[in-house]
């Protein structure tokens, strides 16, 4: 009986087999086969890179990385004997402002990443550096509405700065607890353009990871600095650059990123001085939601 189990397959075996010896004849597994013994895509025309595995690897760079991940390791551990995030009990209780960031030198520029609508094809530009004795953020650049010519793409012109997410040890995911605040702090110098204020917060399904709640944010240019505060019940939930029906509060316990992105459409150059983004706690301000909300079961 085991003899003729095993005759019934072998045609199956063997088709196998000469799929792996000729993968001419069924190129999908060729991939698939590529994707699990590590090998990386080659492009057409491209020369193959023979280097052994073992002369990429930075010695020192791996250490360094282990150092560093056991060092975040051990304040997350020794920081939940403190208190919330590090901190006493009473100090975070009492807490009326928080700075987020700081921009103070390079290392600050680091925390943030700058982008323009060069990614799909547009011909805007973007640049990030640190403002006159290096105590200040000076984002700059071209902005140009003009679509690249693809035949695909209708509209275009936009530069925006965003913070890199929040990881913790071993590049585990981390938030931003912003619950005891109501309201953002920024302090900036502007050249009089209208700006947009994005706030990316943690989801619970996938397809929402497009959700991104907005507020305006208006620059009156001039050499003054300007201290702009706005209330987080007045930022709107957008989807992919639409506006939702379904409006809720933004979910200020797990905050992951926050933008400032232009697209006003005025062609030219423009620039934006940041000089810190804070988070406080206006005890004048009450309103918990600035939108209507719809009752999936209004009362009667």
């Amino acid at each position: 009986m085991a003899v003729s189990r095993a005759t019934h397959f072998t045609p199956a075996v063997r088709f196998l087999g000469s799929c792996y010896k000729q993968r001419h004849l069924a190129p999908h597994l060729s991939v698939g086969w590529r994707a699990i013994s590590g090998g990386e895509y080659k492009r057409p025309g491209q020369t193959q890179d023979n280097t052994p595995i073992w002369k990429k690897f930075d010695f020192d760079k791996g250490v360094e990385g282990i150092r560093k991940h056991f060092t975040l390791l051990k304040n997350e551990f020794l920081g939940r004997w403190t208190g919330p995030e590090g901190k006493p009990l009473i100090e975070h209780i009492l807490e009326q402002t928080r700075v987020i960031w700081e921009f103070r030198g390079p290392e600050s520029l680091e925390q943030w990443t700058v982008s323009s609508d060069q990614e799909i094809g547009g011909r805007s530009e973007a640049y990030l550096k640190l403002g006159r004795n290096n105590t200040t953020c000076l984002m700059y650049g071209t902005l140009c509405s003009a679509p690249p010519r693809d035949g695909e793409t209708r509209y275009s012109g936009y530069c925006t700065m965003r913070s890199k997410p929040p990881m913790g040890s071993f590049d585990s995911k981390k938030h931003h607890d912003w619950s005891s605040f109501n309201t953002l702090h920024l302090r900036i110098r502007g050249d009089g353009r209208p700006w947009m204020i994005n706030v990316g917060a943690e989801t619970y399904f996938s397809h929402q990871k497009d959700d991104m709640y907005s507020y305006f944010l208006y620059t009156r240019g001039g050499p003054y600095w300007q201290d702009v505060k706005i209330p987080f019940s007045k930022f709107f939930l957008s989807s992919r650059g639409r506006i939702q029906d379904d409006q809720h509060p933004l979910w200020l316990d797990k905050v992951n990123t926050i933008g400032i992105t232009l697209g006003d459409k005025a062609d030219g150059p423009f620039q934006l001085e940041i000089d810190f983004v804070a988070v406080c706690n206006d005890r004048a301000h009450t309103e918990e939601f600035a939108y209507e909300v719809y009752k999936r079961n209004p009362e009667v």
